[in-house]
């Protein structure tokens, strides 16, 4: 169980970078990138725009590998399926030990 809850937080780290790091890249309506080039001084934009490409790419990946990993982390639970076959075992007892009086017969119906 606490691997699966590790996995799981993990998945939502790299998709909060991801979503950052998608809207920091230009795009063709100019992004949030075009604030930060003219205050970028060592980096060219080209180095820049690199970076957040292979950036998109390895998160992207990570994202894909931590969800197929997650899948083999689901915690499988036996105890679930138990307590609802107990309840319903219990249900169907109960509802086999009516009493017998209980039970009214409708009247007969003359003909």
């Amino acid at each position: 169980m606490g691997a699966y809850i590790f996995i799981s937080v993990l998945i939502l780290i790299v998709c909060v970078l991801l979503v950052l790091i998608v809207l920091v890249q230009n795009s063709k309506g100019g992004g949030l990138a075009s604030n930060f080039a003219g205050s970028n001084q060592y980096m060219g934009v080209r180095k820049t725009a690199d970076f957040l490409e292979k950036a998109t790419w390895t998160l992207a990946i990570a994202l894909l590998a931590f969800s197929l990993v997650s899948i083999f982390m689901i915690p499988k639970s036996n105890n679930l399926q138990n307590v609802i076959d107990t309840e319903l075992r219990e249900q169907i007892d109960n509802t086999n030990t009516q009493p017998v009086e209980d039970y009214k017969a409708p009247p007969p119906q003359e003909e």
